[in-house]
């Protein structure tokens, strides 16, 4: 049907969202377990370079692709007659692919300015995972030059994602207030919800992670922020869009029954 055929890039776009998320939460959890299970919390130089590979290389595709269902949702609601032409099985290959490219070469340059540093002493960051501007602050090498890098990086591939999310439900908001209907628009709304539900807590809790870092001393409100940022919030996501879900609906309803 063409209502089914308008949700079928998005569950493509999910699934991949939902690997990256996998990847994401793999990066750090296995890690954690260890340090529990031996009571140490270190972590050596190579692994430290891995983890960090990994960690930008999940977190850049999960804001990328972000980005892509907002763009889905953009054209679902704003051009639902050109869907089927514009969001097509190419264009939804090609999206994902370049999103992988980006965000390997984002970590690939994170894990490259972070082999060039040198530290006098052992260190210990504050925090599960190896994170460069903690590790900046701790090198005893000039990181001036990194630090801008960083920034730089930051601002072409954090506010990227965001500027484009913004643009899309602008216009898409801009598209619900046109529709005469208040079950169109209630319909409309509840499509966004739950991408909007996830790019809340996704950029909220990234956002938490180095605020935390930056501003508070506590060692424990930066442990906090980073177990919701790389823990809490892949493991939310999946959960999150299947309550759209019809048939996961009902069948939660009947395990619900059947226990209470």
């Amino acid at each position: 049907s063409p209502t089914a055929h308008l949700h079928t890039p998005m569950y493509f776009f999910l699934s991949n969202l939902s690997l990256a998320d996998i990847g994401f939460t793999s990066t750090t959890v296995p890690k954690v377990f260890v340090n529990t299970y031996t009571h140490q919390r270190d972590i050596s130089y190579l692994g430290c370079l891995i983890q960090l590979s990994f960690l930008y290389l999940f977190a850049c595709l999960d804001s990328l692709l972000l980005m892509v269902i907002a763009y889905d949702r953009f054209v679902a609601i704003c051009h639902p007659l050109y869907y089927p032409v514009i969001i097509n099985s190419h264009l939804c290959g090609l999206l994902v692919l370049v999103s992988i490219f980006i965000s390997f070469f984002l970590s690939q340059l994170h894990c490259i300015m972070v082999s060039q540093l040198t530290f006098c002493i052992d260190v210990e960051i504050p925090s599960f995972f190896c994170d460069p501007p903690q590790l900046f602050n701790l090198a005893c090498s000039n990181t001036s030059t990194n630090t801008i890098l960083t920034y730089l990086v930051g601002a072409i591939f954090g506010r990227v994602p965001i500027s484009g999310i913004l643009f899309s439900y602008i216009r898409i908001f801009s598209s619900i207030l046109r529709i005469p209907s208040s079950s169109g628009k209630a319909k409309a709304f509840v499509t966004c919800g739950s991408h909007l539900s996830v790019v809340c807590l996704f950029y909220g809790t990234g956002i938490g992670v180095y605020l935390s870092s930056a501003v508070s001393p506590s060692l424990r409100k930066v442990a906090v922020a980073s177990v919701m940022f790389t823990v809490v919030t892949p493991m939310l996501n999946p959960f999150i869009y299947s309550l759209r879900n019809t048939d996961i609906k009902r069948a939660l309803q009947r395990l619900l029954r059947r226990i209470f």
